[in-house]
């Protein structure tokens, strides 16, 4: 599956990518469409049921989601499926689509010759691939949404706008303005008054419930380098000071957060007001911008830039 130029995906620079599918025209992903009065807020489920199934068949970890009316954000982290042995990717992908009979045979132990066997094994390395692919990700979560809504639409067609955009989160900075950005959607479009209200979020997620399917906070190889507690802080606060009928503060756990990304709270809360989900393929200072062009073979890189503070 191509990857437009706009969109590519640069896994040398970052494992990290902030994407973002909207409906065409007047399509409703989900919430109440007022024209016609039909409610489509059973859809938020659909999208999370299939994102939190596509996830645990795929090398990618989901860092943050929102789902909104018409659209929806996640911020996905892709991980490494080279080290997955054959029946681990077959299986993986028997369970979103149909494998060529050959592939059924290996796994139920029927394959008598090599030349069958070298078969398996290029299949093997193609479905590996895709299985830490962003594209293939996306395109097995969008079509499955779209044939659910269109069947009950009762009409054909397109569902998605285009294909879904994507932005290159070029270091630990990048990645925790964009998360906090995607979980505050809601509070930021006036629909949720905290995030205990801001529904069919991931923040609203890790709040309520103990264990997720989420990518997990800590000091492990595949954590997000925060606390959960201090991000959840930062993020509630920083939802208070971007909301104009409620006055907010940086706390002191959260300023820790911040400090260690060498970020100070004035530029963060610029940052967050400022940060861009549409026109920006890359997310990072002026240096890494420069370098993601030079890697992604581009002239020039369309980025959003995030100041560094001795700059």
């Amino acid at each position: 599956m191509t990857i437009a130029r706009y969109q590519q995906i640069c896994l040398e620079e970052t494992p990290f990518y902030h994407v973002v599918s909207r409906c065409v025209r007047r399509a409703f992903l989900c919430g109440e469409d007022s024209l016609t009065g039909k409610c489509f807020e059973h859809r938020r489920q659909w999208l999370i049921d299939r994102i939190k199934y596509v996830t645990s068949l795929f090398a990618i970890d989901v860092c943050s989601y929102a789902i909104m009316s018409n659209h929806f954000h996640i911020v996905l982290r892709v991980g490494d499926s080279s080290d997955w042995p054959a029946n681990r990717v077959l299986m993986a992908w028997q369970g979103l689509c149909e494998l060529p009979l050959l592939c059924e045979r290996y796994l139920m132990g029927e394959i008598n010759t090599e030349a069958e066997l070298n078969r398996v094994k290029e299949y093997v390395t193609e479905y590996r691939a895709r299985l830490m692919s962003v594209s293939w990700y996306m395109k097995l979560i969008n079509e499955y949404i779209a044939r659910m809504a269109n069947a009950e639409d009762k009409c054909t067609g397109h569902f998605w706008e285009s294909r879904f955009r994507c932005q290159a989160l070029l270091d630990e900075r990048a990645v925790l303005t964009c998360m906090a950005y995607v979980d505050l959607n809601p509070i930021r479009a006036g629909i949720a008054n905290s995030l205990n209200d801001s529904e069919f979020t991931s923040i609203q997620e890790r709040i309520e419930k103990k264990e997720t399917w989420l990518s997990k906070f800590g000091n492990g190889d595949y954590d997000l380098p925060y606390y959960l507690s201090s991000y959840i802080d930062l993020v509630d606060e920083s939802g208070r000071c971007i909301r104009n009928d409620k006055h907010g503060f940086i706390p002191n756990d959260a300023i820790k957060t911040l400090n260690q990304l060498g970020i100070e709270t004035n530029t963060w809360l610029d940052e967050l007001k400022g940060f861009k989900s549409i026109g920006y393929s890359a997310v990072g200072t002026a240096e890494q911008l420069k370098e993601y062009s030079s890697k992604t073979n581009k002239k020039r890189t369309v980025g959003l830039q995030l100041k560094a503070i001795l700059e």
